[in-house]
């Protein structure tokens, strides 16, 4: 079976904060946004070099975590473990 794969770039900062990431949902600031792909998908992460990194994700499963999260995650929440 073949599944689209959707590649999501991020860019990094010197300080290890995200400074530009791909797909992200409307209201969502890119650190919450890649802590939300990295606690559901950071087995799908590759590290670049240069600061930068990719996820690859099947089209299906991007579609599902771009769906907002339930009241009980803020976004200061995911920012948080953005840093696990």
């Amino acid at each position: 079976m073949n599944e689209e794969l959707v590649v999501i770039h991020v860019r990094f900062a010197n300080d290890g904060s995200v400074q530009e990431i791909g797909e992200r949902p409307r209201g969502l600031s890119a650190q919450a946004w890649f802590g939300r792909l990295w606690k559901k998908a950071g087995d799908r992460f590759q590290a670049l070099a240069g600061g930068r990194g990719i996820f690859r994700l099947p089209r299906a499963e991007l579609d599902a975590l771009r769906v907002p999260e339930p009241e009980g995650e803020t976004q200061g929440e995911a920012e948080k473990g953005a840093g696990a």
